[in-house]
């Protein structure tokens, strides 16, 4: 399974927010990485690249390669409402998002691995592809032989799993359910998705 694998400061540096999470790093050098990364006169950026760099926040942000995150756009085309709101619903509703949604894995990429390693059920059946979409009505649990892991404990000590409207979770069965797709002002990701539609409709 392809994923990026490298400097993580580094990319949230580029973008400027810290897109995986807590950084120390990041929080001490908050400006962009290189030798001109900290100098005010940087060369304003044209509009085409201000547009390929939120496309590529939202794919570092999700953890999503490039071919994928194409056929992702092209599928929310296809959908009757607005592209770039379907796009970001689409995104959300990866079976490795829910999982990090639901309080599960303490990251994304830690999501992405326990679904990948077979932790994972779908309405009882094992599901280790991380890129699955999660339908409304379907049910998201922790193997039995799982719930011990100790990734899957600490992380559901933080109790994230109550911030979001369209999610909802059994803290004794270690299961949660998929409600719907969330509108977007529910997504909590600054994500400018009408730069992202722009990009890819030239």
């Amino acid at each position: 399974m392809a994923r990026y694998i490298g400097p993580k400061s580094k990319i949230a540096r580029k973008f400027g927010e810290p897109i995986f999470g807590p950084d120390r790093v990041f929080e001490k050098k908050n400006y962009p990485p290189g030798m001109h990364g900290n100098n005010k006169r940087r060369k304003k950026m044209s509009e085409y690249g201000v547009q390929l760099k939120e496309k590529q926040k939202a794919k570092y942000t999700y953890g999503v390669l490039e071919k994928q995150f194409r056929n992702m756009f092209k599928r929310a085309q296809r959908s009757k409402g607005v592209t770039g709101v379907e796009l970001l619903q689409l995104l959300e509703s990866r079976l490795d998002n829910v999982v990090f949604r639901l309080g599960i894995a303490p990251t994304r990429s830690a999501a992405r691995q326990l679904v990948g390693h077979r932790h994972i059920t779908i309405d009882g059946r094992v599901m280790n592809i991380p890129s699955y979409i999660v339908k409304p009505g379907e049910l998201i649990s922790v193997r039995e032989k799982s719930k011990s892991l100790e990734v899957i404990t600490e992380s559901m000590a933080s109790g994230r799993h109550r911030l979001y409207s369209w999610l909802e979770w059994d803290n004794v069965s270690l299961t949660g359910k998929f409600m719907n797709k969330p509108e977007r002002e529910e997504i909590p990701e600054n994500i400018k998705e009408q730069l992202i539609v722009e990009l890819y409709s030239k």
